[in-house]
């Protein structure tokens, strides 16, 4: 993909021109790559044919005047309440890739979680956006020795917590990857191992193709996350008890996620599985939810149902497909003026003041 002029910010007026730009500026493979889920691809479709379901409820003549969209997650305050997904071999995207999507962060108010198989070092993220270089994310498999080397890594960066992709033991069964022979290189997955690092990068990511691999049972992630004092939040949550082991095994957090649709098909759409997840965990465990978000509704949505904030993954790289860091901050302009006016017309004083009240379940 190459951009050959700058794209401002005021280029695109809709989120689908952003999407559409995005699409038309990445060869095809990449483009299956990004859009495609796993199997027959069901759970994509119900991520966002979920939202179907959930209608808003507004309250008519508030006397509000100007809603805040400000929060926080585990001690993080956003001006926004986004975070970015660790998305790696974010390079096929755009060549700044992840450095982007933090200045965009820090500029807009939202965070990043800066992924493990990205292709730029997690200490060059950070130094891009100190304030948006928020979290890290690790994989729960491979060598002991080096998720406790990154966890120190992250520590020493300046990151505030830790999120541990939980749902990716393997990889997905993604056929049109398959259909297309493609699979993301070394060089893009590949950037907190460059050559000469001492560490085996097939070794790392090697299980995301071994079916035969050992899976890592709760305790062993609990002991492991001893080693930094950062809290931690556990990612590819779908279930209640998948999200009560995990606070049991010391998460602070948890981001209910099906893995944008790409892990295993036929599981329910995450923001049906969201409320059930506050309810089991009480309203003390700090909740983010990603797959399906598409607008500054489905944000409102997931928060009145019991998310602290949203994770952004495929949204997120439109934005930066389309325009690079340009894109991203348009992308977070369209949603904060959406957000703003949706809060609005619920009557509601902003994202603190959203609860269950704020939708109610219908029938398509």
């Amino acid at each position: 993909m190459t951009i050959t002029e700058p794209l401002t910010t005021t280029q695109f007026t809709t989120l689908d021109e952003i999407h559409e730009a995005a699409l038309a500026r990445l060869d095809p493979a990449v483009r299956d790559f990004l859009e495609g889920g796993a199997g027959e691809e069901l759970t994509l479709g119900r991520n966002r044919g979920a939202f179907e379901h959930w209608a808003l409820q507004p309250r008519v003549m508030s006397g509000l005047e100007s809603p805040s969209l400000a929060t926080s997650f585990l001690g993080v305050d956003l001006g926004l309440p986004i975070l970015t997904a660790p998305f790696g071999a974010d390079r096929l995207f755009d060549p700044e890739g992840q450095v982007a999507v933090a200045r965009a962060n820090a500029l807009m108010g939202a965070a990043s979680i800066a992924p493990e198989a990205g292709s730029h070092p997690i200490e060059e993220i950070a130094a891009a956006a100190p304030a948006a270089a928020a979290f890290g994310q690790l994989h729960p498999m491979g060598p002991e020795e080096n998720f406790v080397r990154m966890l120190k890594r992250f520590e020493d960066a300046g990151y505030r917590g830790i999120c541990v992709t939980c749902d990716c033991p393997t990889g997905g069964w993604r056929e049109r990857n398959l259909h297309n022979r493609f699979e993301p290189g070394i060089d893009v997955v590949g950037g907190n191992y460059p050559p000469g690092s001492g560490v085996d990068v097939d070794e790392i990511f090697g299980q995301l193709f071994d079916i035969d691999a050992p899976v890592w049972p709760w305790s062993k992630l609990g002991d492991l996350m001893t080693n930094v004092p950062l809290p931690w939040f556990a990612k590819g949550i779908i279930t209640p008890e998948d999200a009560l082991a995990a606070v049991e095994a010391g998460a602070s957090g948890i981001l209910v996620s099906n893995h944008g649709g790409r892990q295993l098909d036929g599981v329910m759409a995450s923001i049906d599985a969201l409320p059930l997840i506050r309810d089991a965990v009480g309203p003390e465990v700090g909740i983010a939810i990603d797959s399906g978000i598409r607008r500054g509704s489905d944000i409102v949505t997931a928060i009145a149902l019991g998310a602290d904030v949203v994770v952004l993954g495929r949204l997120a790289v439109y934005g930066l497909a389309a325009a690079g860091e340009a894109g991203m901050v348009r992308t977070y302009e369209l949603l904060r003026d959406e957000l703003r006016t949706v809060l609005t017309l619920l009557g509601r004083g902003g994202i603190a003041d959203l609860d269950r009240r704020a939708v109610t379940r219908i029938e398509r």
